[in-house]
């Protein structure tokens, strides 16, 4: 308590410039010193600015060392991300392999993760759901009808009876 009391009492005496210990300051750190030489680490007297200032350059420097120019493979241009996008947009039912094999037909030498990487993110499903699928094929759909009898033997048979739709002949057959 005694070293935070001789801290503050530095601080408030402090002029906008540096000044220089007091010899009474200088004899009650020292003493703390002395006595405590665990406290000596937590004995710096330093301005709020100055913290301020430190911890502002060492994010200056974080973010100057976090977007250095690394080597390795270069950047794939703009105009091959745009195409990738407007492709993907156009096609949304292809993946990265068939978009990747398209591109290589073009002559556009590119990875297939870096395909992936550039083509426009779905919302929804992939590919069509149910309703859509049976609206889309309700012409060509056989429809089966299947129900179970029990006999006297408690065993059970499964009669089917298929109904499909023959569109050359245009008219049902029952098997």
């Amino acid at each position: 308590m005694l070293a935070l009391r001789q801290q503050i009492n530095v601080l408030q005496r402090l002029r906008p410039k540096r000044s220089t210990l007091s010899s009474v300051d200088r004899l009650v750190l020292g003493w703390i010193c002395l006595w405590f030489p665990t406290a000596c680490d937590a004995l710096a007297i330093v301005r709020p600015e100055t913290i301020v200032r430190r911890h502002r350059a060492s994010f200056r420097t974080y973010w100057r060392w976090k977007s250095r120019r690394r080597p390795g493979r270069p950047a794939v241009s703009l105009e091959i991300r745009q195409l990738i996008r407007e492709i993907s947009i156009a096609n949304p039912l292809w993946g990265a392999p068939r978009l990747h094999g398209e591109l290589l037909k073009l002559g556009i030498d590119i990875g297939q993760t870096s395909v992936a990487k550039y083509m426009a993110r779905r919302r929804g499903l992939p590919s069509q759901g149910w309703k859509t699928f049976l609206r889309n094929h309700a012409d060509g759909i056989a429809a089966i009808d299947l129900f179970v009898v029990p006999t006297v033997s408690f065993r059970l048979l499964v009669p089917c009876w298929q109904v499909t739709y023959i569109p050359t002949a245009s008219r049902f057959h029952v098997i």
